[in-house]
């Protein structure tokens, strides 16, 4: 089950947008969830976005809940998209500072990628855990929806 709220008086088309990402596992692997949260860098909320994931691990949730975020941006039309997450594995995988050794990461870091390149520009930015508390949210939000 997937709870997306756009807001109503979002512009479609939005040139430039934030998007803070986490994934949780409860146990490792465990129950699992993905939390996006995506702002105009005004503050208004494009998309914010709890998702159930299965029984998986924290890793790969990290990365699906990216690959959520990046499919709700290019779906409202941004351009150019700041990722903030506080996976350090994640970001640095992204930005070829760590290789990705696990094979089950590898299609979904190949997948991220693809995404990124949609857009005009990126930057990818580690954020510390407390700085990503909204997405963190909507991820565990995520995780009750499938007990």
């Amino acid at each position: 089950m997937t709870d997306s709220s756009p807001v109503g008086g979002a512009p479609l088309g939005t040139s430039h947008a934030m998007l803070w990402t986490d994934g949780a596992a409860r146990g490792n692997p465990g129950p699992a969830g993905a939390g996006v949260m995506l702002k105009t860098p005004a503050g208004d909320v494009l998309a914010a976005e709890g998702q159930y994931l299965g029984h998986t691990t924290n890793n790969v949730a990290e990365y699906k809940a990216l690959l959520l975020g990046l499919e709700r941006a290019l779906e409202l039309g941004v351009k150019r998209l700041e990722v903030r997450a506080d996976s350090e594995l994640l970001i640095k995988q992204l930005k070829g500072e760590y290789r990705v050794k696990n094979a089950g990461l590898r299609p979904l870091y190949e997948q991220a990628l693809a995404l990124l390149g949609r857009f005009e520009g990126t930057e990818l930015k580690h954020v510390r855990r407390e700085h990503n508390v909204e997405a963190d949210r909507l991820a565990n939000e995520g995780i009750d929806r499938g007990k």
